[in-house]
């Protein structure tokens, strides 16, 4: 191997560099999954808040699920070169850490067809979080949305991946 070369070539790319949406006409369709996870840190009594419910804009956690499900459907809208797939099912859940002020956001993206599910379930976890942020910034603006990151995925030509220390 050359210094300097990639193992794996980017698959986006055309011969001569520009971008291009690839065909996956010849794959197979598999049961494909992908999950992601998303922080939101913030103060104590923002956390306390959201979990009683009392914000000022409402119920935080139905309004995120409702915001993650429509952006992993939307996701070939935003993200310019994602094939369209055929989403069979959207999981999201929260998960407090009230010691800390951490909610954790995980979403869960089922589908059958030619290509993964990951953007999707990045996306989803993303844009829950911001509406975490969205909803409860009148109270505490130094909130913190972080390590969103794809902790599993599974299906397709390249098997399963699981990220180390996650599951």
């Amino acid at each position: 191997m050359e210094l300097n070369k990639p193992e794996r070539v980017l698959t986006h790319l055309d011969e001569e560099g520009f971008a291009r949406m690839v065909s996956i006409s010849s794959k197979a369709d598999t049961q494909r999954v992908a999950t992601a996870k998303c922080k939101i840190i913030m103060s104590e009594s923002t956390l306390n808040m959201i979990k009683s419910g009392t914000g000022p804009k409402g119920e935080v956690f139905g309004t995120a699920r409702i915001a993650a499900i429509m952006a992993c459907k939307k996701t070939p809208d935003l993200i310019p070169l994602c094939h369209s797939i055929e989403v069979t099912g959207i999981d999201v859940s929260f998960e407090s850490d009230d010691e800390n002020g951490i909610i954790e956001v995980r979403v869960t993206v089922e589908s059958v067809g030619k290509t993964g599910a990951e953007m999707e379930a990045l996306l989803g976890a993303g844009v829950a979080a911001l509406t975490v942020y969205d909803m409860c910034k009148a109270v505490d603006r130094s909130m913190t949305v972080s390590d969103l990151r794809l902790v599993r995925k599974s299906g397709g030509k390249t098997g399963e991946f699981i990220r180390p220390g996650e599951e």
